[in-house]
């Protein structure tokens, strides 16, 4: 992969694992094995929404000495310092988005799955006043979707 320097000359881009690297230390992290190797495996395939458990299975079946629990607390980290956005649709069940930008969500019930919807156009804090003493961070917001009754499967 080809990058180009501000001046518009070609470099080579920096090793994978380097750049995990950077991004970690950036965020003030360590950069162990294991989280090298989740970081490229979560970041490595552009905007995606993972579980921990979907995660974990992605590691064992590339060979990668993860642990559930490790897995767990690496993503819980990664959501701490803002690498990934997490995001709890099922009560107990947590997903890590890899796009932070401001955006909502579409949840498909029957499927589980999540979809990004872009933000453009949607002012949902600008409406709200928080109590006194707080501010707004950030506004999650996710549309549970159910097929209608009697349309069929796409």
């Amino acid at each position: 992969m080809t990058e180009f320097s501000h001046d518009g000359f070609a470099t080579s881009a920096p090793p994978v694992k380097q750049r995990h690297r950077s991004l970690l230390e950036t965020y003030g992290l360590r950069a162990t094995r294991q989280r090298l190797g989740l970081a490229k495996l979560l970041l490595g395939k552009g905007n995606r929404h993972v579980t921990a458990d979907t995660l974990a299975a992605e590691a064992n079946s590339l060979k990668m000495r993860a642990s559930l629990a490790t897995v767990y607390n690496v993503l819980n980290l990664f959501a701490q310092v803002g690498i990934v956005r997490a995001l709890t649709i099922e009560g107990a069940k947590t997903f890590f988005d890899t796009n932070t930008s401001d955006h909502s969500h579409f949840f498909f019930e029957d499927t589980g799955h999540i979809e990004d919807i872009p933000v453009e156009g949607m002012q949902f804090a600008s409406t709200v006043t928080p109590p006194e003493g707080y501010e707004i961070v950030k506004v999650d917001v996710v549309f549970r979707l159910r097929r209608k009754p009697g349309t069929k499967n796409a």
